[in-house]
């Protein structure tokens, strides 16, 4: 077992009191210990200077969609339901080649942002173009980072009521043999698993009360978490109100989809009783401020959320609908939209790296394992240079971190102890390579769909 000791470095734990210089043991992939001043003495170990730095835990990314990475930058001032519409006759023509490459682009950039794990919700599968889950497992295998893939599905086409188009869904039979051959072939339940596999149906307007109400065996059968997207838009709401009669939440409540084995994407539109609805249940939520902005969807109510005792994470969303943004600037639009909405003491800088790390952790269902910096957790750890030249004159380094625009540079990116970014450099795969897979991803996707007869609109400039 290597022991790696971080010295000199300023400590958020998330949890406990910070210190200001202190020093953490690292044994093999664990944190030994963490505590003031200098590290003891320990033979053979590797030491990292932290100092000028702030160690954080890992940030966890708690929704996305990776394989938009290939799409990023088209229907640009849309809707949600306009942005879908024409978005799905691109991605019919994704292939496990498009999703590898994406995947690879995705995860990296997440990587450099601070990010140690990361969920995905894949929800696209058209027939006949690979092994699309594979392909992504493969990409965060190679970066090395703790990833949580949700096997996704849709089985209301527009032929029955939904908004996809039918090429894009599946047979209620066929997603449930899919779904439980994905947990049973990569799910691994373990203290320090890098692979967990979540049960995840797209969203109430694009998939059946039958395949609700099934996927949730599913998950409880083999003991996985559930996901999908509520709440996002009012057309959501009145879509809902419109086919079952009833609005988001009440519908998940009487499918059976409440619990503290679910959370869900987004959230936006929640009403005082949702929200302690999902306090009382320990419904967990992924909170998207740049996707909801880029949409138009609204601010979710998170600072009223984390008051009521709600579970809050944080989540990119999809590339497409959130274009180059990183985890770590989404705790500082998380922290604006809700003073921006709410006022100045609506969400604190240490709230925001809080549900970046521990409220993710809670969403995934490993907030034993990580989210904080405590001894016995997995060594997933972030340190930031907030002490550079420039941020030096903002002395809360916690502050520097979420309050500033551009992210302080990331000195070291352990996963388990194992070092993935080094002074803002991958060092798991070939950075310059990752970034021109994720550009071909980009161009292939787009032929593909231009062979099928689909065109994609960029609405550059209006």
């Amino acid at each position: 077992m290597s022991t790696i000791l971080v010295e000199n470095v300023h400590i958020a734990p998330v949890v406990g009191p910070e210190i200001p210089s202190g020093h953490i043991h690292i044994e093999g992939d664990r944190i030994a210990a963490l505590g003031a001043g200098p590290a003891p003495a320990v033979p053979d170990a590797v030491r990292i200077d932290g100092t000028g730095c702030l160690a954080t835990p890992g940030l966890v990314n708690t929704h996305h969609h990776l394989y938009q990475w290939a799409s990023q930058g088209l229907a640009q001032n849309a809707t949600l339901f306009e942005w879908l519409v024409e978005l799905y006759e691109i991605w019919a023509a994704m292939d496990a080649e498009v999703v590898r490459g994406a995947a690879g682009a995705g995860l990296g950039y997440l990587a450099l942002s601070g990010c140690t794990t990361s969920s995905d919700h894949h929800y696209v599968f058209p027939k006949g173009r690979g092994d699309l889950f594979a392909a992504e497992i493969e990409a965060a295998r190679e970066l090395g980072i703790r990833f949580h893939p949700a096997r996704g599905s849709m089985d209301r086409g527009k032929s029955q009521g939904g908004l996809p188009p039918d090429v894009v869904v599946e047979e209620l039979d066929e997603i449930l043999a899919a779904t439980a051959e994905a947990v049973d072939t990569y799910h691994d339940p373990s203290f320090s698993s890098k692979l967990r596999v979540a049960v995840a149906p797209c969203s109430p307007f694009s998939v059946s009360a039958d395949l609700m109400i099934e996927a949730a065996a599913l998950a409880r059968s083999k003991g996985v978490r559930l996901h999908t997207h509520l709440a996002e838009t009012l057309d959501e709401e009145e879509h809902c109100l419109a086919q079952v009669g009833l609005r988001p939440v009440d519908y998940m409540e009487r499918l059976g989809w409440l619990g503290p084995d679910v959370w869900f994407a987004h959230a936006v539109h929640l009403s005082d009783t949702d929200i302690d609805t999902f306090a009382q249940t320990g419904t967990g939520s992924a909170h998207c401020p740049s996707s909801n902005g880029r949409l138009g969807a609204g601010i979710a109510r998170v600072s009223e959320m984390l008051r009521r005792g709600a579970v809050v994470g944080l989540g990119v969303d999809g590339s497409a609908s959130a274009e180059l943004t990183s985890l770590s600037g989404e705790m500082r639009q998380a922290l604006l939209f809700q003073r921006a909405r709410y006022g100045p003491t609506a969400l604190t800088a240490r709230q925001a790296l809080e549900i970046a790390t521990l409220g993710g952790a809670r969403n995934l269902g490993r907030q034993e394992e990580i989210g904080s910096l405590e001894a016995g957790k997995l060594a997933d750890i972030a340190l930031w240079r907030t002490g550079g030249a420039f941020a030096s004159a903002v002395t809360d380094p916690v502050c520097a971190l979420v309050f500033g625009s551009r992210q302080p540079p990331l000195a070291r990116l352990l996963v388990g102890g194992e070092t993935v970014v080094e002074d803002d450099e991958l060092r798991t795969v070939a950075q310059d390579a990752l970034g021109r897979a994720g550009g071909e991803a980009h161009r292939r996707l787009l032929r593909l769909a231009g062979e099928r007869g689909s065109v994609a609109r960029r609405e550059v400039g209006r």
